[in-house]
């Protein structure tokens, strides 16, 4: 004897081995025999076969009509052989009970199930709108099949243009646009993105760029809500000096300035003003929230998106013309020996004489004029409004701070590889960034120029900096008041720099410590850590107990995490753009070829190359076993702007014992030398350098 049962949901027979009141031996058509509860058996049967009887069963249901089976349901509920009999006649076969099961349990729209081969009618207005949204499904699928026959053709429709960045980086998979990329690409065998490119969706690789990093990091935009930045409420002494910050011409978060005192009197006080935004903003409150959720600037060639409104910014930036409320380090030296004989924090009103600029001066404040007080420019070089003397004095200094640390360090830091800046102009012969903050279009003129780090300007800035981040590191360490620091265990290769709440040295400074303070508009570790610092102006000895955030503190460590992934998601971001506009550099001045040098080599693979005059590291095909160090010539590849991807096939070696450029450059503080990959990783452009050099 044959039984036909229900088994999770699916129809199955088999022969009856031996059955038992609440449950039976079953062996299916495969010879797998299993135990089906009494509950599950639907049917038994002598014949015809269980093969014979579910062909024609399945026939036979198709014929069913629905509308007219829903009509001779009874009202309550019923078995499927009670409906087979009243649809087909009284004396219903077999193979039309079996019909009429497979279509009831096909139907739930129509009938709901009750239990093991029972049923309920369902009501009209429910089998209505069971109709419709089927109907619907079937429109849809319609149109899916539609958009994924146009894509498959290279014509991309119009709905999932307009969901294209959606769709790419942040899919509904339940989305008719979405399901059609997936289906043309299944039957195209296309991967979907170049299914959308081959069908003209993506029309700019800059907006595929940029789009996808908003999806990932500003999903709500890169607006502000509109917020009046807090007035400083404390009475604040005016310092009696003259400072001058230093930075590029685009920066408006002017966070520091440099002041001298004392020249020539054998004693000579260096002041490091920086910006105090903590003196206004709590902890927690509106403006607070909005740099938390950010926590930095984001940079990146021709644009930026601040950490900060605008507004907020210009409220407490270090503008030239002003007294500006600003935490100031005083570090007094010895003038002959440059000795450090002590130090001292304030919190005060700092003229600003001038905000000096990287971009203008750095031709003009040259080793030679910094040396020798009768070296004289053309007539037409404008010199800078900080004295001469004590530009003199910054760069003797920053040169002696330097060469402690690398007494520290272990040996010495050299900078032979340049930094690259990056200016984009647009049709009109204006820079975007002056163009109503608005960003790039990605069609811009590109111009890429070189500074050279460790140029005089850069270096004072840079020491300077340091300075100030490890003794305040080292001051708020000595009072027990926590706060965020930058460690590194040592130089060896794969020692990767760490954030933590414990003062631990950085041995790729040479620094006891090393907390960075001195951003505190465009990083927000910087204004934490400012906040701590005030505390310990304010309440010396009992900082620990008065500081906003305590040892121990859980906020600190979540700051820290969150600081982590954004800052390493913006500077990938950065560096992105800054490979992409090289690319873009590359086509517009229509250069074939470059001379690089080989900074790795892996065993199997090809060599990596940095290019000599650009911001590019590209790997070299046909080059064999190439040492590191080797200069050659390569013809590029095109180039392939959604991936960032070029390369370069080997013409002819240039010089075979060059020294490598990992031998020409040390790596700074956060620098990555990983760039094997289609994104080089370079140096933070912009405002980033110049406020922190090595130390950005």
């Amino acid at each position: 004897m044959y039984a036909l049962f229900e088994d999770a949901g699916k129809f199955q027979t088999g022969r009856i081995l031996s059955e038992a009141d609440s449950s039976a031996q079953i062996e299916l058509e495969s010879g797998k025999r299993v135990k089906v509860k009494a509950a599950n058996l639907l049917l038994k049967f002598d014949k015809p076969t269980p093969a014979d009887l579910m062909r024609d069963a399945q026939a036979l249901s198709a014929t069913l009509e629905l509308d007219l089976a829903w009509e001779f349901a009874p009202e309550d509920e019923f078995g499927f052989a009670d409906l087979a009999r009243e649809y087909f006649s009284a004396q219903a076969t077999l193979t039309e009970q079996t019909a009429a099961l497979i279509r009831l349990f096909e139907a739930p729209h129509y009938f709901r199930r009750a239990g093991k081969g029972r049923f309920k009618k369902a009501s009209a207005e429910v089998i209505a709108q069971a109709l419709a949204g089927i109907e619907k499904k079937k429109q849809i699928q319609a149109q899916i099949e539609g958009w994924a026959a146009e894509l498959g053709q290279g014509i991309c429709p119009a709905p999932i243009q307009t969901q294209l960045y959606k769709i790419l980086f942040k899919p509904d998979k339940n989305a008719p646009e979405y399901k059609a990329v997936v289906e043309a690409a299944r039957a195209t065998h296309t991967a979907p993105l170049a299914l959308l490119q081959k069908a003209g969706a993506i029309n700019s690789a800059y907006q595929f760029h940029w789009q996808r990093f908003l999806f990932d990091n500003f999903p709500k935009g890169t607006g502000f809500p509109n917020l009046q930045a807090p007035a400083i409420a404390d009475e604040l002494p005016l310092a009696n000096v003259q400072a001058y910050s230093i930075d590029d011409s685009q920066t408006t978060e002017i966070d520091d300035a440099l002041s001298v005192q004392g020249l020539g009197t054998g004693t000579v006080t260096l002041g490091i003003h920086i910006a105090a935004p903590a003196l206004a903003l709590k902890p927690g409150d509106a403006i607070d929230q909005l740099g938390r959720n950010r926590l930095s600037t984001v940079y990146m060639p021709g644009y930026k998106i601040t950490m900060l409104p605008d507004d907020v910014v210009q409220s407490y930036t270090l503008q030239e013309g002003r007294d500006c409320p600003a935490v100031s380090l005083y570090v007094t030296f010895d003038e002959a020996t440059l000795a450090l004989q002590h130090t001292e924090t304030r919190v005060e009103r700092v003229p600003i004489a001038a905000n000096l600029r990287h971009d203008q001066l750095d031709r003009v404040v040259t080793e030679a004029w910094l040396n020798d007080d009768s070296f004289t420019h053309a007539a037409d070089v404008v010199e800078p409004a900080m004295p001469r003397a004590q530009l003199a004095f910054l760069f003797r200094l920053a040169q002696h701070l330097k060469a402690q640390r690398e007494v520290v360090r272990g040996k010495p830091e050299n900078f032979n590889r340049p930094d690259y800046n990056f200016r984009l102009v647009g049709h009109d012969g204006a820079d975007e960034h002056q163009k109503s903050g608005l960003a790039p279009t990605g069609d811009e003129q590109v111009l890429i120029s070189i500074r050279q780090r460790g140029a005089p300007l850069d270096l004072m800035v840079a020491e300077a900096m340091i300075l100030a981040n490890s003794t305040w590191g080292n001051w708020m360490a000595e009072l027990g008041v926590p706060g965020i620091y930058r460690s590194q265990a040592s130089l060896l290769p794969g020692v990767k720099v760490r954030m933590g709440t414990k003062a631990l040295p950085h041995a790729g400074i040479g620094v006891p410590s090393y907390a960075w303070s001195t951003s505190p508009l465009r990083r927000y570790t910087d204004l934490v850590n400012q906040w701590q610092i005030i505390a310990c102006v304010k309440h010396g000895s009992t900082a620990a107990l008065a500081a906003p955030f305590k040892p121990k503190d859980t906020e600190l460590f979540s700051i820290i995490s969150a600081f982590d992934g954004a800052y390493g998601a913006y500077n990938a971001y950065q560096n992105g753009m800054e490979r992409f506009w090289t690319l873009q550099y590359l086509k517009q001045h229509h250069i074939t070829e470059l001379s690089a040098t080989v900074f790795k080599a892996f065993p199997g693979q090809p060599p990596m190359a940095r290019a000599d005059d650009l911001p590019l590291v590209l790997p070299v095909l046909g080059g064999g076993d190439l040492p590191r160090g080797a200069r050659v010539q390569l013809r590029l590849s095109d180039v392939d702007d959604i991936s960032l991807d070029i390369s370069g096939h080997l013409l002819h070696i240039l010089e075979a014992d060059a020294p490598s450029s990992g031998e020409q450059t040390e790596m700074t503080d956060d620098e990555d030398d990983s760039a094997a990959g289609p994104i080089a990783l370079a140096m933070d452009v912009n405002e980033a350098p110049t406020s922190e050099g090595t130390a950005t």
